[in-house]
């Protein structure tokens, strides 16, 4: 069973950045990876997803201030977050997921992280 571990998140003013990591320790990350985003009170989103080949997709909401990326030992996946918001707040996740694209959804994924807080306020 594939255990992902998230790190990174925190709390964060207006216009700052972050960067989520998402490792599975022991394993290469050759799989599709998403990261969904879980606002309070709201459902769990798909944000962004990034295929083993490097093929990646982002959510309107996100396009041209996240970017998600691989490492060339496949060992993680990261998050890079610009100019957050305080929309951003919530708890995101990684998971593997069988596909990458704009519209992905949460209930396809299969084995998830515990999630890392990231909290923007001013």
């Amino acid at each position: 069973q594939l255990r992902l571990v998230e790190s990174g998140g925190g709390s964060v003013q207006p216009g700052d950045s972050l960067t989520l990591s998402c490792r599975v320790p022991g394993f290469r990350l050759d799989f599709t990876i998403g990261w969904f985003r879980q606002a309070p009170g709201k459902e769990r989103e798909g944000i962004s997803c990034i295929r083993s080949d490097g093929y990646a997709r982002y959510v309107d909401s996100v396009k041209g201030r996240f970017t998600i990326a691989r490492d060339n030992s496949q060992t993680s996946v990261t998050l890079q977050m610009n100019s957050l918001q305080p929309e951003d707040t919530g708890v995101y996740y990684c998971a593997r997921s069988p596909y990458c694209s704009e519209s992905l959804r949460a209930g396809v994924a299969d084995y998830w992280g515990q999630g890392t807080q990231v909290t923007v306020s001013s």
